[in-house]
C-alpha cells in the first residue's frame, strides 16, 4: 500500500560512515533546492543509523524532492526515499494535531530561551542583510568563462557538498577548493553557456541559513 505524500519525506540507505553533523549539511545542501526546510532528523542510534527525516514547510516541495532525488548517489550509495508514515512533530504542531511524546525528556527552558537568542543573534549577523548597498560594491562582472568562482561558502564545505550541487547541471567537469581558504572555491563546466546556467539557477543559493553563496565567473 502507498504511503500518501507527507511533507516529511523518509531517507535510507544512507552511507553509514558520515558523521551526522556532515550528513544533515550534505542533505540541507541538495534538498533545500525544491523548497523551504523546517528540520532535518538524523540519528546514530543503532537503529536509526543509514536513515533520514527531512521536513519540508510545503507537501509539493517533498514531492518533487522524492521523485527528483530517488537513486541519487549519495555518498556513492543511491539513496531510498519514501513519505513518511506519520507528520513529524515540527508539522503536527503547526496543524494543532500535536501530541505530547511521554518518553523524551523535555530541554530546560533556559537552555531552549538560549538556544533562540543564538540562533536569532545569526541571523543578525547575515553579512549584507538590510544593507542593500552592500553588495553592489563587489567588483564588476567578469567576462563569460567556462569556470565558475564562489565566494561566502560556509566553514564547512566539502568538494563532495559542492559536486552534489553542481553535477545536477549538464557539462560539470569539476570542483576544485582552495587549500587554507573554506571559503572560495571553483567549478568548472565544458563550456560557457553551461556554467552560465548553473551560475544563473544556484546564484545566492544557501549552503547554510546564513551563507548565500556567490558566484561570479572566474578571472581568465
Amino acid at each position: 500500500m502507498d504511503i500518501r505524500p507527507n511533507h516529511t519525506i523518509y531517507i535510507n540507505n544512507l552511507n553509514e560512515k558520515i558523521k551526522k553533523d556532515e550528513l544533515k549539511k550534505s542533505l540541507y545542501a541538495i534538498f533545500s533546492q525544491f523548497g523551504q526546510i523546517l528540520d532535518i532528523v538524523a540519528l546514530k542510534t543503532l537503529k536509526m543509523r543509514g536513515q533520514a527525516f527531512v521536513i519540508f514547510k510545503e507537501i509539493s516541495s517533498a514531492t518533487v524532492a522524492l521523485r527528483s532525488m530517488q537513486g541519487f548517489p549519495f555518498y556513492d550509495k543511491p539513496m531510498r526515499i519514501q513519505y513518511s508514515k506519520t507528520d513529524s512533530d515540527v508539522i503536527a504542531k503547526i496543524k494543532g494535531t500535536f501530541q505530547e511524546r511521554p518518553k523524551r525528556p523535555k530541554m530546560p527552558k533556559s537552555l531552549e530561551d538560549s538556544k533562540k537568542k543564538k540562533k536569532d543573534a545569526n541571523r543578525n549577523a547575515v553579512p549584507g542583510f538590510g544593507q542593500p548597498g552592500h553588495l553592489n560594491n563587489v567588483n564588476a562582472e567578469q567576462p563569460p568563462n567556462q569556470i565558475l568562482f564562489l565566494t561566502n561558502l560556509p566553514d564547512e564545505t566539502s568538494e563532495m557538498m559542492l559536486s552534489m550541487l553542481f553535477n545536477q547541471f549538464p557539462g560539470f567537469k569539476e570542483v576544485r577548493l582552495v587549500p587554507n581558504r573554506h571559503d572560495i572555491a571553483f567549478v568548472e563546466f565544458a563550456n560557457e553557456m553551461q556554467s552560465a546556467a548553473a551560475k544563473e539557477a544556484l546564484q545566492g543559493f544557501k549552503i547554510t541559513p546564513t551563507h548565500a553563496m556567490k558566484i561570479t565567473f572566474a578571472k581568465k
